[in-house]
């Protein structure tokens, strides 16, 4: 019998709003809950007893993870209808089948009425992550789901959920392949350019596919300048300077491993004459020691705020990385500046931007406003899940 979850009065406004999050403090009370488990189907009513949704119970401070908004089964049938209007979004938007672009998203969480999954394609290769313990234990038909609409042009689904697990979940995971098992270490294309994805090992499921409209943006203003590229990790903001007519590109990251792989795409696409230096090194200390020679710099740090109780100190994160940027870029240079956290909104971004600008001194024109690309779809509903921001600067 699924678990009914009453909430208090008033409390079903934001689901009539269509927002797919109930937290616990919305909650009356929880009937048939005798043998409910973490990431179990529920039932959700109002006050007075009306249904107003069903979804993923979990344990935390959101506490359902809303699937749909009717008294519908959630069967594989379910499960590869939502894939397929996924699909058919990202068809319209012409990556499917794209001769310049064979990596994109195909869902993305709350901005495909799929709370707590990402999928992302590499080519032949699906790569799932779970956030909730319910999209865990549905991977399979996710899985399923993803092979039924692909056909051929799916070789192998991987599981990467073992890191995106609540950690108070208490799942002994292991990240796998749910469908015949592919190479490891796969090469994409992206806009024309190529680069290495290792979906096992990797950061995220492999690639950073959410900046792929903003370095185009980067291959845009490139040319004759000499570009620093700060938390390069993969070194696609790099490949795209190069491409663009970069005199020399600098990439730093802390791990070794990534400028290794920075490196690697930079000689991929280039060989070996490409004017590209590869840093391992930390991005504050770079930043302290660097010259004045640089007319364009990236700062796309990982996110500085994962929750709203680190918020106040991300803030301060961001308005020192930017001010000494801002301090040490060349007179007429191109500052493109970035953040990732969800938590941080764009107002909050905004104002440490500019409070970065105040400290450095510096004349600063805003060029471009960007956000994440249209394969990151964000829910109308649903707010939370637009979450990349980032500014071009003009700084005199």
């Amino acid at each position: 019998m699924i678990a009914k979850v009453y909430l208090k009065r008033g409390k079903e406004e934001s689901l009539l709003r269509r927002h797919l999050w109930i937290f616990s403090g919305a909650i009356a009370r929880i009937e048939n809950d005798e043998n409910l488990l973490e990431g179990d189907i529920v039932d959700v009513y109002t006050n007075d007893k009306q249904f107003i949704a069903r979804g993923h119970y979990q344990i935390g401070s959101i506490t359902v993870r809303i699937l749909t908004f009717q008294q519908e089964e959630i069967n594989q049938d379910w499960w590869t209808l939502r894939i397929r209007q996924a699909y058919q979004v990202r068809q319209a938007q012409g990556l499917v089948d794209s001769k310049i672009t064979t990596c994109y998203r195909l869902v993305h969480g709350e901005g495909d009425m799929l709370s707590g999954l990402v999928v992302d394609i590499y080519g032949t290769t699906a790569v799932v992550q779970c956030h909730s313990v319910g999209m865990y234990h549905s991977r399979k038909q996710i899985a399923t789901a993803i092979s039924k609409v692909y056909g051929s042009k799916i070789e192998s689904v991987y599981d990467k959920s073992s890191r995106t697990l609540p950690f108070k979940a208490g799942i002994d995971t292991c990240d796998g392949y749910l469908t015949a098992q592919h190479n490891h270490v796969g090469y994409v294309l992206e806009n024309g350019l190529k680069f290495e994805v290792n979906w096992e090992e990797g950061q995220k499921t492999g690639f950073f596919i959410d900046q792929r409209v903003n370095r185009e943006l980067v291959r845009r203003y490139s040319k004759g300048r000499r570009v620093l590229n700060t938390f390069c990790y993969t070194g696609g903001f790099s490949v795209y300077a190069a491409d663009g007519g970069a005199t020399e590109v600098v990439s730093v990251d802390s791990s070794e491993r990534a400028v290794e792989l920075a490196s690697r795409n930079m000689k991929l696409n280039f060989g070996e004459q490409i004017p590209h230096k590869a840093i391992a090194m930390d991005t504050f200390d770079f930043l302290k020691e660097m010259d004045d020679s640089f007319d364009l710099v990236i700062l796309d740090p990982p996110a500085f705020a994962k929750h709203h109780k680190v918020v106040h100190e991300a803030l301060k994160a961001y308005k020192r990385l930017n001010a000494k940027a801002m301090q040490k870029i060349k007179s007429g240079g191109i500052l493109f500046t970035f953040s990732c956290s969800q938590a941080v909104n764009k107002e909050q971004f905004r104002m440490a931007v500019f409070s970065a600008a105040a400290i450095a001194g510096r004349r600063v024109r805003i060029l471009h406003q960007l956000t994440q690309p249209e394969d990151h779809a964000i829910n109308i509903y649903h707010p939370e899940s637009e979450y990349l921001k980032g500014l071009v600067l003009y700084i005199e």
